[in-house]
């Protein structure tokens, strides 16, 4: 459901579509996958989470995703001719293998392919799923109390709709696994990229909208070697990606398996009866951006010398180590953006949306940690202020005033008052 292109196509109408359709993937200009699955239509007033590009999109899909659609044609004696044309692209296009199409034009002939073929699946498995399959998917796993066993559930009925393929969720410590493990008569060598890339942008989109949040990627493997438009993945799939790898996978942060379901019946059949008519959009919202974001902020730095020294020279057990509590990192927002895969001025505006400021969430975790050092170690107020990420003792006491109206010194000192 990406938006036209306005050099290439005409604005289009909303249309109504069938329940249950199967969306379908595309790349769009920016710097984020395009959510192609599984999203509902454009209500009068957009909500946030969906809001309009402001560039026009850029031809970035591979060329590739549409000759796996005209051989879906091909296995059954079918010309997609109709489809290409609905979708604005020429059939020469399909023969130069650097050529991309835009986000609305894998759409459009996406959605065309799957009705004329009656097969969501695109030709992938060695039988077809008919329209609706995947919105029987959704439906079925919508009543679930959590993310993660809405997932779970996901996959074990995929399996009922096809054998070729199992989908599989983990959850080993902090990272989350969604992996595809190829079984029974395995999927048609040409189509075997395709496939693998629409189904994990499927199950991912989906589980975007079930809990209404951005989920980011902390990486993606596949079992095929890279292919020449490679580059795309990165726009598909943000964060590391590797090819060549044992197992078809999405990684994430497990924390969002325990996330509850936010859609009810109503907004369930609203997804699956209507397409977001302009564009398929990445979810802006990361319900849990402000824990990630103090994590990182709170995350092990580098020990100075000057501590290393004071600490090893401390009794054992008279202050905490080294290790218990390091000094924070210096963070920037272009460093913690990077990290987020985000750019600066998204991940300003995510922190404004959940009523947090990055500056706001800095002195949090810097006081919490100064509070932690001058309550109970004898660190001089230097050492307290470097391993509270401040750069020199000056800027520690200012903030530190602000925080607590008193000095470190001060507050050190009514602390031993009150422990005597």
């Amino acid at each position: 459901m990406p938006p036209p292109d306005p050099a290439s196509a005409p604005a289009q109408p909303p249309r109504a579509r069938s329940p249950g359709a199967c969306r379908t993937l595309g790349v769009d200009s920016e710097n984020a996958p395009r959510r192609g699955q599984f999203l509902p239509d454009s209500p009068p007033t957009i909500p946030t989470s969906y809001r309009l590009p402001a560039k026009t999109p850029v031809a970035a899909t591979p060329i590739a995703f549409v000759r796996a659609i005209a051989l879906a044609y091909a296995q059954r004696g079918l010309s997609p001719a109709q489809a290409l044309a609905q979708a604005q692209i020429a059939p020469e296009l399909l023969q130069r293998d650097d050529a991309r199409i835009t986000a609305w034009q894998m759409e459009r002939i996406s959605e065309a392919a799957m009705r004329e073929l009656d097969d969501e699946a695109l030709g992938w498995f060695g039988r077809r799923l008919p329209w609706g399959s995947y919105g029987m998917l959704a439906r079925a796993s919508n009543g679930a109390a959590s993310l993660g066993v809405a997932l779970r559930r996901w996959c074990r009925h995929h399996g009922l709709l096809t054998d070729d393929i199992a989908l599989a969720l983990q959850a080993d410590g902090p990272v989350a696994t969604l992996g595809i493990t190829e079984t029974g008569r395995g999927i048609t060598p040409a189509l075997r990229e395709f496939c693998l890339v629409s189904v994990l942008r499927n199950v991912h989109g989906l589980a975007c909208w079930y809990i209404d949040s951005r989920i980011p990627l902390l990486g993606a493997q596949f079992t095929f070697a890279a292919p020449p438009h490679a580059d795309a993945y990165a726009v598909l799939f943000p964060g590391p990606v590797a090819f060549g790898a044992e197992r078809t996978a999405l990684h994430f942060d497990a924390r969002y398996l325990a996330l509850p379901l936010r859609r009810d019946e109503a907004a369930l059949c609203q997804m699956l009866q209507h397409a977001l008519p302009l564009t398929v959009r990445q979810y802006r919202r990361d319900r849990l951006l402000v824990q990630r974001v103090r994590q990182l902020l709170g995350a092990p730095g580098p020990l100075p010398t000057s501590l290393q020294t004071s600490e090893q020279a401390s009794p054992l057990g008279a202050v905490p180590t080294s290790q218990s509590l390091p000094p924070l990192p210096m963070h920037s927002a272009e460093s913690l953006a990077a990290l987020l895969h985000l750019s600066p001025r998204t991940l300003h505006r995510q922190l404004k949306e959940e009523g947090a400021t990055l500056q706001g969430l800095k002195d949090e975790v810097r006081r919490a940690r100064a509070l932690e050092l001058l309550h109970r170690s004898r660190r001089s107020i230097k050492q307290v202020a470097a391993a509270a990420g401040f750069a020199n003792e000056k800027s520690f006491i200012r903030a530190f005033r602000t925080w607590t109206g008193q000095s470190p010194a001060e507050f050190r000192r009514r602390g031993e008052r009150g422990n005597g």
